[in-house]
């Protein structure tokens, strides 16, 4: 595939704190990447070094094969839609996606026929005539991301445009966010701390921390292998699980520590190694006499759809998909499959 976007190297100082860390991902054309990862951990920043709204201090930057590093955020192509909509409450919907194409000399009539369409896509038709104040929070993040559109541009930047959003209502955006992208054959950067909608949205996933990329890849990708203890923390909901040991001198199984079980391995390790085993809450099946391990309860919590049974530390989570008549206090024997189960070392957090 054709690159939209290229990063090499880049670096961004704030003084003495080093923000960005040799930062450099590819970004094919008609793509939807998601940056994801903790607050604080450089996402925004990339997403707005790429806008140009952040100069950086080392590194290239190019989109759609052209050089951009240095070049002031209104010659990129590209157009961002922000987590506060920032629009303009003194214009109606149609003024408010016509003016970007007015300010660079488009013709009145040309400008309202193209928001005509782009309100058409975006489900804007019959609230063209009303004010920002008239809105919902769905309906202003429809004209954000139409006013986006009209520009028809290189790339569509996202900074976590559905923060400010009830639940229900962020399910709903991120569908017709994704079926946008689809339909006008976008390039998309999409910046989010929910690594649920990094999951749901995304063809890539950029999972980053303290400034560096810890890993990418297809989000199924990440779930399956995560290359450490970090990653394989912050994706998946609920966060996996995570328990000290040794390998067993057979090589086959994990001795977890303080005597509290035994897990199988699937492939042979090397005896007497410290290891920390991850296991997914959703991946534990309960067992009898052949449990590897065993749980007691603190908190049982009950969706309809599935049950949350956790840990009295909080430590430990099991997700089953029926309902339980178990609760605070009961001991509940637990097994896994062997190739579900993730090792890492202790020390370095690093996959084995």
């Amino acid at each position: 595939m054709t690159a939209q976007i290229e990063l090499a190297g880049i670096d961004k100082h704030y003084g003495s704190f080093h923000a960005l860390k040799d930062i450099s991902l590819t970004i094919d054309k008609g793509s939807f990447v998601a940056l994801v990862g903790p607050s604080g951990c450089g996402k925004s920043t990339l997403l707005r070094s790429i806008a140009g709204l952040e100069s950086i201090s080392a590194g290239r930057m190019s989109i759609a094969g052209r050089e951009m590093t240095g070049v002031p955020p209104r010659h990129r192509d590209i157009a961002m839609v922000f987590q506060s909509y920032a629009l303009y409450p003194h214009m109606t919907v149609e003024d408010n996606l016509t003016y970007s194409l007015r300010l660079h000399g488009v013709g009145k009539a040309e400008a309202r026929k193209k928001a005509a369409e782009v309100a058409a896509t975006t489900g804007l038709t019959q609230l063209l005539k009303r004010y920002p104040r008239q809105l919902s929070g769905g309906q202003r993040q429809r004209v954000a991301m139409g006013r986006a559109i009209i520009r028809n541009p290189k790339a569509f930047l996202f900074d976590e445009p559905l923060s400010n959003l009830d639940a229900a209502l962020r399910v709903q955006m991120r569908k017709e966010i994704r079926a946008l992208h689809d339909r006008l054959g976008a390039t998309s950067v999409y910046v989010t701390h929910d690594q649920i909608e990094a999951m749901t949205m995304a063809d890539w996933v950029v999972v980053m921390r303290d400034g560096v990329i810890e890993q990418q890849g297809r989000p199924l990708d990440l779930y399956d292998h995560p290359v450490n203890r970090f990653v394989a923390g912050f994706i998946g909901s609920p966060a996996m699980n995570f328990m000290a040991g040794r390998i067993a001198e057979s090589g086959n199984a994990v001795v977890l520590d303080g005597g509290a079980g035994t897990l199988p391995l699937a492939r042979h390790v090397e005896p007497g190694r410290a290891v920390l085993a991850g296991i997914r809450p959703e991946h534990l099946v309960m067992a009898g006499d052949d449990a590897s391990f065993h749980l007691t309860i603190g908190v049982v919590e009950s969706t309809g759809s599935a049950t949350y049974l956790t840990s009295p530390d909080g430590a430990f989570q099991l997700v089953q998909s029926e309902r339980t008549t178990l609760g605070p206090g009961d001991r509940v024997g637990l097994t896994i499959d062997p190739v579900r189960v993730h090792l890492f070392d202790p020390q370095t957090g690093m996959r084995l």
